[in-house]
């Protein structure tokens, strides 16, 4: 029995993982390459690609593999095959979308147990609601964005990332963290140097971004990429917490300003972290992204 040989994630990886990660429609925010490089270290990402296969694992755990859809049951068996070697953990997948999960109770032979993660789930709004607000559903959303606009005319939005902004968004990036306590989140840290690396390396990931500047600081950013055909994924957002409707500006001006030709926006998840969960439900989403943990019977 052939092991499969895995390896650590690097830059120069992408134009790898973007063949493969577009040869089907994905809707879970994590399957681009921008999310899996940020979170390589976080979640000790390996990969490898064979028989024209990409497989992902996240420490002892897999992805679903990454294939056209007639090379998949071929795939799964290959990745139950190594899980057998060495089981050790509960779940063979993690995070599986729905989709997969319909083609994995299709393989005969096998048998699988599917418990849906909640924290987990993406969220994913109308493009035309983020941007235009409307109705009584978005009332307080729309006086956070008036009072910003009032308190703070001067406030100007950009979208070039010169070298200047992007010392400027470290800046502002470093004033938040110190705000949270990184002992309690495990993940901040990695969060952190991720998206340093990404402001050093803008371009390369094919991300877009804008951010607000006020007395000479940013006190608001945010960037993200087209996820697939119709969606993009807001990976990064932060905000000064003491500048009362920055959140919210930023939010409606960069979808406004960078997505609005595009059907959603995929917020991603919210981790189980009550004001997070209550943030992303105060959008209103249209629908959110299923995921799922699978053990193997």
């Amino acid at each position: 029995m052939v092991t499969i040989e895995f390896r650590e994630i690097t830059k120069n990886d992408k134009k790898i993982f973007d063949k493969y990660l577009r040869l089907t429609y994905h809707e879970n925010s994590a399957f681009n390459f921008t999310n899996f490089y940020m979170w390589r270290k976080y979640y000790k990402a390996r990969w490898a690609v064979e028989d024209d296969v990409l497989f992902v694992r996240y420490g002892e755990n897999f992805l679903q593999p990454f294939c056209a859809d007639d090379k998949v049951e071929s795939a799964v068996k290959k990745i139950v095959d190594e899980y057998k070697k060495n089981p050790a953990s509960e779940f063979i997948f993690i995070n599986a979308e729905k989709i997969f999960v319909e083609q994995l109770k299709k393989i005969d032979g096998l048998n699988f147990e599917f418990l849906p993660q909640r924290d987990r789930f993406d969220y994913v709004y109308s493009t035309q609601d983020l941007i235009n607000l409307s109705g009584r559903k978005y009332h307080q959303k729309k006086s956070n964005i008036n009072a910003f606009r009032n308190t703070y005319p001067a406030a100007q939005y950009v979208s070039d990332f010169t070298d200047e902004i992007k010392n400027l968004c470290v800046e502002r990036m470093n004033i938040w963290y110190t705000e949270h306590d990184l002992t309690e989140y495990p993940a901040l840290p990695f969060e952190r140097d991720a998206i340093k690396e990404l402001l050093d390396d803008f371009d390369f990931f094919d991300i877009k971004g804008g951010a607000l500047l006020f007395a000479g600081k940013v006190i608001a950013f945010s960037f993200g990429e087209q996820l697939n055909e119709d969606t993009a994924v807001i990976h990064i957002e932060k905000a000064d917490f003491d500048l009362k409707g920055a959140y919210a500006f930023i939010n409606q001006q960069f979808v406004a300003r960078t997505w609005k030709d595009l059907k959603f926006i995929n917020r991603e998840e919210d981790l189980g972290i009550a004001g997070i969960r209550s943030a992303k439900e105060s959008y209103r989403p249209i629908k959110m992204i299923e995921k799922f943990h699978v053990k193997l019977r």
